[in-house]
């Protein structure tokens, strides 16, 4: 809906390719952080804002204190940007990114190198612009975890590609735990699950998953009953990041 890559360098923003001449006004409604925020260090907050409303061509900043107001740097007045925390800088790249009221906000790893309590101040910045003033944000990051936390929709990239596309449903049901289970006869453990329609998956010719929650003593007790020994179980739960690996091939993926 937003941004659609396409070959050779061309793409389209809000249905507009960029070789169509209204291509600046899609361009208009974007706002961006890539690697690090591009700040002043030796200015204000407020000094920051005010040379982004000159760059973007916006005369009235009215809004400007209600936007360090939304980032909580509303209190730096003096403060020069250099003696910022780290937190409170990518706070102020949001800022910027905020001015011209943008609909759509690219955040290139905007939580690399913050402690936790930054992280959390990050976090709770996206999901509240999100929520409130309606922006969607697309956000490049290795920090799965935390992603998992706020993402609706998810691209996996490997070698500058999109390799699949996911909601955080079908995510989510895709790393649902399990119980897996390590039998001397498939077959019947097969035949089992069918009669009494439990979901499962063949993994191998002795190993299958259970999607659902079970007695293990009465399941390990029912395929007795059937020649079937049950040779191990273990609960399983599949993290963002295994998930990840395993779709790309694992760590030594060339």
């Amino acid at each position: 809906m937003i941004c659609k890559s396409l070959l050779f360098g061309t793409y389209s923003i809000y249905g507009i390719s960029n070789k169509n001449k209204e291509i600046g006004r899609s361009r208009g409604r974007m706002g961006a952080i890539i690697e690090n925020p591009s700040i002043c260090l030796n200015m204000t907050a407020e000094e920051n804002l005010k040379e982004q409303y000159k760059i973007v061509g916006i005369p009235d900043e009215e809004s400007l204190y209600e936007i360090l107001k939304i980032v909580k740097l509303e209190n730096t007045k003096n403060k020069k940007a250099k003696y910022f925390s780290l937190g409170m800088k990518q706070r102020l790249g949001i800022a910027i990114a905020l001015v011209g009221k943008p609909d759509f906000i690219l955040l290139d790893e905007p939580i690399n190198g913050l402690d936790p309590e930054g992280i959390i101040e990050i976090r709770e910045l996206i999901l509240k612009l999100n929520k409130e003033n309606g922006i969607t944000f697309l956000i490049s990051s290795h920090y799965l975890d935390e992603l998992s936390k706020i993402a609706t929709c998810y691209g996996f990239m490997d070698k500058g590609r999109i390799v699949k596309e996911i909601s955080k449903k079908e995510l989510e049901q895709n790393l649902k735990s399990r119980i897996q289970l390590k039998v001397d006869n498939i077959k019947e453990c097969i035949k089992y699950l069918e009669e009494t329609h439990t979901h499962y998956k063949i993994i191998s010719d002795e190993i299958i998953d259970i999607y659902e929650k079970i007695n293990v003593t009465e399941i390990v007790s029912a395929l007795s009953k059937r020649n079937c020994i049950v040779n191990n179980f273990q609960e399983k739960g599949e993290t963002l990041e295994s998930y990840y690996l395993n779709l790309i091939g694992g760590v030594d993926n060339d």
